[in-house]
């Protein structure tokens, strides 16, 4: 896909989640339009996965560490051709596989069931040390949020991954600056998150805009330093693409109501 092909995926998947969220009446928009277009790019340019055959042991890994920001993942996997993108309409439902957070027991292409934040980059660092044990060659991506970064444990996993050289591991933080309690800034300072990266021992690429699918692209295809992880850290807006939830903590876990969601929808439509 080219970089137009993907901005327009990356409205449809925007269109997806205001669509999927207004009719559950529940969700979390904000921090899944920040995300888009780190998944898309993810899914659609690097990873090795058949959908045909999701468990697939030789497949790339992915695991989305800030798990309620599964409509946009849900969004993806369904264009990527994993299930209808018609069954997005139940998300939430009774019964439905498309739950509040990904379930890897009921849904083809989840790797890994997440929600409790701070646990996914340690268990993406299992998968990929796993690959260097069984000599294996497929690669791990995580998506984590930076207020998740305020959890001791993923620093326990950053100094694990930088520990056994996972070269193969790639670790994306969505920096929208925004939690469910206001500015990460303000709840709980993260500091000089570049240095603390690199002095943990990751090959560090920061993005300033990580909503520019451009940017992104060249992140991910940039050379790996051998016996270093990768973290990519991409600022990005909380709410991309719909003016009235952008770089707005309220809309963290809110539904748009009909009016809101046809508003939203006719911005998004309008925006490539």
């Amino acid at each position: 896909m080219d970089v137009l092909e993907l901005k327009r995926l990356c409205r449809e998947i925007r269109m997806d989640v205001v669509r999927m969220i207004s009719a559950a009446g529940s969700g979390h928009p904000g921090g899944s339009l920040s995300c888009t277009e780190l998944l898309t790019a993810v899914y659609f340019t690097q990873m090795r996965v058949d959908p045909a055959n999701p468990k697939d042991p030789d497949r790339d890994r992915f695991v989305l560490s800030k798990g309620h920001c599964a409509p946009a993942y849900y969004a993806v996997l369904a264009h990527r051709g994993f299930f209808p993108v018609e069954e997005l309409g139940t998300l939430r439902k009774l019964h439905s596989r498309l739950q509040g957070h990904p379930d890897s027991k009921k849904l083809p292409g989840v790797d890994v069931a997440t929600g409790s934040l701070g646990q996914g980059v340690s268990l993406a660092v299992g998968m990929a040390l796993a690959a260097k044990h069984l000599k294996k060659d497929y690669k791990t991506y995580v998506v984590t949020g930076d207020g998740e970064l305020q959890e001791g444990q993923v620093w326990e996993a950053f100094m694990a991954a930088a520990h056994y050289k996972l070269d193969n591991l790639t670790v994306i933080v969505d920096w929208n600056g925004l939690q469910i309690d206001g500015r990460n800034d303000e709840v709980m300072s993260l500091g000089d998150l570049r240095e603390k990266l690199r002095a943990f021992g990751f090959q560090l690429m920061e993005l300033e805009d990580g909503n520019d699918i451009k940017q992104v692209l060249a992140a991910l295809n940039a050379p790996v330093e051998p016996g270093r992880p990768k973290c990519i850290l991409a600022r990005t807006v909380k709410g991309k693409g719909v003016s009235f939830m952008e770089d707005q903590a309220g809309w963290h876990g809110k539904a748009p109501n009909e009016e809101q969601c046809r508003t939203a929808l006719e911005e998004l439509e309008a925006s490539v």
